[in-house]
Formats: structure tokens, sequence, C-alpha cells
């Protein structure tokens, strides 16, 4: 009795402790939906919320506020970014679940985890150091464009989209693969035709991890955007995203300026969320 006691005490500990930490998990992201909440309505209160998403110009010293170059900049870039990172990322992951050796997934499966752990400056300078004269020397301009950014992006996206896609891949039953072949298909139909619909729920989750880390991106872009204000005006020119802007801008900004870069990361909050509710509809319509 005192033996089954103690094994019902410890379980409840247990349960205790996860229930604890999924509670504090859910009072971060209230917390953070509180500050940006609080600190962004009032100044766009002041400014107007039209006139803040779809103005043109950003000129604090006149106490204009238009924040419609930054998300233009910051979907252009993570578009970029997709169409460049989810190709190589995915053909990575199926190289690596269906069609590399043993020993060739010993070799590059670390590298991959290794390109995860860098940290955005390190990626940034290496923009500066090999992108952004590669960019100059081939399409002309300073290099410090909106398709940098993008192969800058596109790049730092490719080992979230490798990770996520490689499991989902691994996860999908053999009987799949062993079926398509048992019915004629050859190894490369049965991957692409076969495994790869089976786990494509987990592909699309990888891609919109992808995203989520591309659109919230700031020091890596910053360095190699250009940081322009006004609004896009093509790859070769210089931009500047949602998150470079509060980067930038927040260590000097007061008042009203301040107001609206916290009002800015409110719009990236949305942006982050709209993301995340379309991947759940995916998900739903899926199954």
């Amino acid at each position: 009795m005192q033996r089954f006691n103690a094994q019902t005490v410890k379980e409840n500990a247990a349960k205790a402790v996860f229930t604890l930490t999924a509670l504090v998990s859910i009072l971060a992201v209230v917390l953070i939906c509180v500050f940006l909440l609080l600190g962004g309505l009032p100044g766009l209160e002041k400014i107007g919320l039209l006139p803040f998403l779809t103005g043109q110009k950003w000129k604090p010293g006149q106490e204009i506020f238009g924040i419609l170059p930054f998300i233009l900049g910051s979907v252009y870039v993570t578009g970029g970014a997709l169409i460049i990172g989810v190709p190589a990322g995915l053909m990575t992951a199926l190289f690596l679940s269906r069609f590399a050796s043993k020993r060739m997934v010993k070799l590059l499966r670390p590298a991959v985890q290794l390109l995860a752990g860098i940290p955005s400056v390190v990626y940034g300078f290496f923009g500066l150091v090999v992108i952004v004269p590669l960019v100059r020397d081939c399409f002309g301009g300073t290099g410090l464009s909106l398709l940098t950014a993008s192969l800058l992006l596109g790049i730092m996206i490719l080992p979230t989209i490798i990770t996520v896609a490689e499991s989902a891949l691994n996860a999908v039953p053999s009987s799949y693969y062993e079926g398509a072949l048992a019915l004629g298909a050859t190894h490369e139909r049965a991957v692409f035709r076969v495994m790869l619909p089976a786990a494509k729920s987990g592909v699309m989750a990888g891609i919109i991890l992808g995203i989520g880390r591309a659109i919230g991106e700031a020091t890596a872009v910053m360095m190699v955007a250009g940081n322009r204000t006004a609004m896009p005006k093509g790859l070769l020119a210089g931009i500047r995203t949602m998150t470079s802007n509060i980067v930038i801008e927040m260590g000097y900004a007061a008042d009203l300026h301040r107001e609206a870069l916290i009002a800015t990361a409110v719009v990236l909050f949305v942006f982050i969320l709209m993301i995340n509710v379309l991947a759940s509809i995916l998900k739903r319509r899926r199954s």
C-alpha cells in the first residue's frame, strides 16, 4: 500500500509540474499580447489605423508614420526566401530520407544541424562579405537589396525546412513505399508520388516554421537589405522590414515614435497569428 501511495504521489507531482509548465507558457503569451496591445493601441489611436497601415512615408521627426513600405518589404523578402529555400530544403530532405547512404546521412545531418545553430549576426556578416559583392558584381547596384536579403534568408530557413520535412518523410510507414514498388513503381516514382504526398502535412509544417523564421528575422536582414524607408522598387533596390525598423529605431525612440514602433510589433504579431491560423486550417482540411 505504501509503495502504491508513493507511486501515486510521484505521478501527481509530475502531472502538477507539467501543468504548471504549460500554464507558464500560456501566461507568457498572454503577457506579450497585453504588453503589445497596451503599448501599441494608443499610438494607433493617435495616428489612425488606415494611415498607419497604408501610409507610404516614415518620418518620425515630422510625426508621419506609415508602415506600408515595411509591410511590403517583409512580405517580399519572405516570399523570396521561400522561393529559394523551399525547393532546396525539400530536395535535401528527400535526399537524406530516401536516397542518401547511411554514411552520407551521418555526414550531412550534423552539417544541417550546425546551420541551425549559427547566430543571425554571423549569417549577416556572411551576407556582407560574400552575397553582397556577388550580387553587386553580377547584377549591379550596391548589392544591399531585396535580392540579397532573400538569398540570405533562403539559406537561413534551410535547417528548419530540412529537419521537419525529413522527420515527416521518415514517419511515413514503409508499407507505403513497399506497396508502390510491388505495384511496379520505380524508386523515384514511389518517393515522389507516394511518400511525399503522405508526408505533406509535416512538410507544410516545416514551410510554415520557415515562414515564421523568415518574417521574424531582424539582424541579418538589417545588415544586407539596405534599410531604405521608401517603397520597394525592385529586386536590386534596398528595403526595410518591420523587424529591422523596430531594431534600428527603438534605441532612441520616445513618445509617439516609440508607440508607433510598438504598434508595428502588433502588426507583425498579427501576421504571425494569421500564418499559424492558416496552417491549422490547411491541416484540418487535409485531415
